[in-house]
């Protein structure tokens, strides 16, 4: 597989991979909604340390987004540094509740003494994604009442929210003072 670093082929106790990715083998598993453009490329230095190793480097790419306000699609270029440690994942491990600390939160798995680069950079990249992706920090989004892209033209609709428990206060505000103290 493309993606795949062979921990055997690591000599000495440093290393330095580079790579590149076609966008097609970074896969989004329906996590979010990202599509990767242009090619992933890693630069990483890989440390080893009997059987444990520490990954830290760049990844580069270029990811489509959609803005969460207009919905219109743009390109985002990430530039993300990485480092994480690698511990071998053992087979016959029982489960058991335990704490988890901030140190472990960059400490990742290998097993078969392959580690899956692309597993990685897709994690990466979902971790890197913000949560409310927007095309531009002003956009504007969508008329809520008519639906028009409100970063291209004004639609002129009364947007402005009425509290609907207020109604019959705002008619108040609204009637003629005579026809309330009814006078004529």
């Amino acid at each position: 597989m493309l993606t795949l670093l062979d921990l055997r082929e690591i000599r000495g106790s440093e290393a330095v991979v580079e790579r590149s990715f076609p966008p097609s083998a970074i896969v989004n598993r329906g996590e979010s909604d990202w599509l990767v453009t242009t090619p992933v490329e890693l630069r990483l230095q890989v440390r080893k340390d009997g059987d444990k190793y520490r990954l830290f480097g760049q990844v580069v790419t270029t990811v489509r987004r959609e803005c969460c306000r207009c919905l219109k699609p743009f390109d985002v270029s990430m530039e993300m540094d990485v480092d994480l440690r690698y511990l071998p994942r053992l087979l016959n491990t029982g489960e058991s509740e335990y704490e988890i600390s901030e140190d472990d939160l960059a400490i990742a798995f290998y097993r078969d003494d392959q580690i899956d680069l692309g597993d990685m950079a897709r994690e990466q990249l979902q971790l890197a994604s913000p949560m409310k992706p927007l095309c531009r920090e002003d956009c504007l989004g969508l008329c809520h009442v008519c639906g028009a892209d409100r970063n291209a033209a004004a639609c002129g609709c009364d947007t402005a929210w009425h509290d609907p428990r207020l109604e019959a206060l705002s008619k108040l505000f609204r009637e003629p003072t005579d026809k309330i103290t009814g006078k004529d």
